[in-house]
């Protein structure tokens, strides 16, 4: 599957407009950040699709966030190449089969 194309969200999750239009694009980015941002439930039609990245705060360690973010992504159509935590940040590389 070719990367897929989305209206596009600024950096506050708005609508990102220019000239009066919707930007459209590649969306890969996006819906990582969305599925990784997003709790369980706040996506009516797929209650189940997202990590809710911010419950995980107060573990022990990443590892249960970082397999949680895998399973989602593959649960989204998503090759995971690499997800890990390097230097505080979570990075990811997965891409759209």
């Amino acid at each position: 599957m070719a990367n897929p194309k989305d209206i596009l969200l600024d950096d506050d999750f708005d609508l990102l407009i220019v000239d009066g239009d919707f930007v459209i694009g590649d969306s890969t980015v996006q819906n990582e950040k969305l599925l990784l941002l997003l709790n369980e439930g706040e996506i009516k039609q797929y209650p189940d699709a997202t990590v809710g990245a911010g419950r995980y705060k107060d573990d022990e360690g990443p590892s249960a966030l970082l397999q949680k973010i895998s399973e989602k992504f593959v649960g989204d159509g998503m090759k995971v190449n690499k997800v890990a935590v390097e230097n505080g940040k979570i990075v990811t590389n997965a891409i759209y089969k």
